[in-house]
């Protein structure tokens, strides 16, 4: 699974003009499902993205989790993180999983992070969406938890 964390003062999602969910403070998580992911790698996800220490603390440290300020999430599917561009300039996006697989996955991913303490919102799986957010700091931090030990 691949995932870009954007931290935020708000993110919200629109899908046919209607607003599908919107959170104030805490992330706004791109979530990519990929071949060879499982269940394993959707709960090893969601409890590294509820406890990356990418938050201030009172001394102006990033030292403080998603938990520890009581943020939300705001999770995208975004199967185009795993596109490669590595021969010619049309992205190939044959190591995203299939739209069954990743959908499940998706929603492991989302109900776990919700089981840690996380308040959740979601986009629509599969639909054309408009994301809007105000990245603060700005901090945005890419996990591949195929490249994690």
């Amino acid at each position: 699974m691949k995932t870009v964390l954007q931290r935020v003062t708000e993110a919200s999602v629109t899908v046919d003009g209607r607003q599908v969910a919107a959170i104030g403070a805490g992330l706004l998580v791109l979530l990519c499902v990929e071949e060879g992911d499982g269940v394993e790698s959707a709960d090893a996800l969601a409890r590294k993205v509820a406890r990356l220490r990418i938050f201030e603390d009172e001394a102006g440290k990033m030292n403080l989790s998603l938990l520890d300020v009581r943020g939300a999430a705001l999770v995208v599917s975004q199967f185009t993180l795993a596109g490669d561009t590595s021969r010619g300039n049309r992205p190939s996006f044959i190591r995203a999983a299939e739209p069954e697989l990743a959908r499940e996955l998706y929603g492991r991913f989302c109900r776990q992070l919700s089981v840690e303490g996380v308040p959740v919102g979601t986009g629509e799986f599969a639909q054309h969406m408009a994301v809007r957010l105000v990245n603060d700091g700005p901090v945005t931090i890419w996990l591949d938890t195929s490249r994690q030990n």
